[in-house]
Parts: structure tokens; sequence; C-alpha cells
């Protein structure tokens, strides 16, 4: 499976014509982004804790085969030692993650980008993050920003834990490109606001050939590794690719670009 998607539904420079039609109430416009991306990432549960009902109600209101992927809090990531937060986890999952059932796509912990490697640290991190969650199946991926990450050592890591190394392109975040978990997590932020797709026709080209490499187990020469690249051959899986930031009122036509590029159909 390859879904693209965008980031959020809540976007006042979407309205108007520019991605909702014009008319759309707001209430509905989350219901018309999730037929029209086959994800969403959903960023408030990054800030704070969110409502049981409110995942029930967002797992009701998205077709079948849609997914959303969670930024997780805020209060264990942007913490100076990450292995201090086996209190905040579980107050993230017990809010009612599990209420969007299938529609649970990824959990992506996002560093700052100023946190530097620390490896002791981060490997108690990464053991304590779960596999099961009340009979869900979570999946896990990580995004750092910090050059210190861009070693052998983290890759090692994150592949033991079985969590994805999320592939960032953007100014302020080293990009990695070895594969460590069962999928891919790609978070393209370099769109511009003078080009209709966000990126250009050769730019979302590439994108789509990434997504399909890394979805049949192909290790790109192209993509820079921190590790030996053959450790990441033969890693097929799902590839999740979110349009998301930089121009950010591009990225729903972006995402939308990219998924024919790939025949994705919701």
């Amino acid at each position: 499976m390859i879904r693209t998607g965008i980031g959020g539904w809540t976007y006042p420079d979407w309205r108007g014509g520019m991605f909702y039609p014009k008319g759309l109430r707001q209430a509905d416009e989350q219901a018309y982004a999730t037929r029209a991306v086959g994800m969403i990432e959903i960023n408030a549960t990054f800030y704070k804790l969110q409502k049981p009902e409110s995942f029930a109600a967002w797992r009701e209101v998205a077709p079948p085969g849609f997914v959303y992927s969670l930024k997780g809090s805020r209060f264990i990531t942007n913490r100076k030692v990450l292995a201090t937060a086996g209190e905040a986890l579980p107050k993230f999952l017990n809010q009612g993650v599990v209420e969007l059932g299938d529609k649970l796509g990824p959990v992506v912990w996002q560093l700052a980008a100023t946190k530097r490697f620390e490896a002791d640290d981060l490997a108690q991190f990464l053991a304590m993050l779960p596999r099961k969650h009340e009979g869900v199946a979570l999946r896990h991926a990580i995004e750092v920003g910090h050059e210190s990450f861009a070693c052998a050592e983290f890759v090692d890591l994150a592949r033991k834990a079985g969590v994805a190394i999320v592939f960032s392109e953007a100014d302020n975040r080293v990009s990695i490109a070895d594969r460590t978990a069962d999928f891919a997590y790609l978070r393209m932020q370099n769109m511009h606001s003078n080009c209709p797709t966000g990126y250009a026709p050769d730019e979302l080209d590439r994108i789509a050939r990434l997504c399909r490499a890394w979805a049949a187990g192909e290790a790109s020469a192209e993509l820079p590794y921190a590790g030996d690249r053959a450790d990441s051959a033969g890693r097929s899986g799902d590839v999740f690719a979110l349009l998301i930031n930089g121009a950010k009122e591009r990225a729903p036509a972006a995402a939308m670009a990219l998924a024919e590029r790939l025949g994705e159909t919701k």
C-alpha cells in the first residue's frame, strides 16, 4: 500500500476554492479531505491530549481504507532525556488512540531539529514504544533533525526496535534514507507557493519513483544513507508519503498529483 496525504484538515487558505469548494461548511471539511487524499497526519495530538470521542468521530467520518497518522506528544519528545517519558507515554496511548481501529496509521515521534543523538538515551526510548496497545497493533516512526543522527549506530538502534526513520526533506532536518521497519514514512516539506502542485512535475515524478522503490523493497542509490545501503534492500512494505508544511496551501494539490502518478485509488 502506498498512501499520500497532508497534515490536518483545518487551514483557512484551503477554503474558497483552493482545496475546499466554495461554500463548503467547515463542519464538512474533514469528510471532504478524507475522500480527496489517502491519509492525514494529525498534529493536534502533538500539543495536547484528545478525547476518546474525538478519535471515534475521526474514524467514523473517514471512508474505508483511509488512515490517520498521529504526531506523538511534545511532552514526550521535547525532553532533554527521552528515557524519562515513562509516565507520559501511557497517558498518550490511553487518550483513546485505539478508537481509530483499522484507520490508525503510524505514530510519528518528531524530535526537535536541534536535539543531538545520544545512543543510550535513544535506545531506552525506542525500547519503551509498544508494538500493541489494548489489542491494536502500533507502528512507530521517528523524525530527527540534527546531523549527529546521520550515523550507522542510530540506524542500527532503529532497526533493532523496528521503528521507521522518517525520511525528511526539509531545510532544517538531516535526510536519512535507511529502511529500518516494515514500512516507510516520508515528510516532504519543500513545496513552493508559485507552483500549483507545490512541487514541479519532475520533482513529483522523483518522489513517485522513491515511493515505488520503497514499496518494492529497493534501496535507491540516489538517496543519502547513514548505514550500509545494502542493509536497506529487500525491505518492502507500506509507504506513507506526506506533503506537508512548506507552502502548505499547495499541499492538497501536491498530494493528489502524487497519488495520480502512483495510481492510488480512494
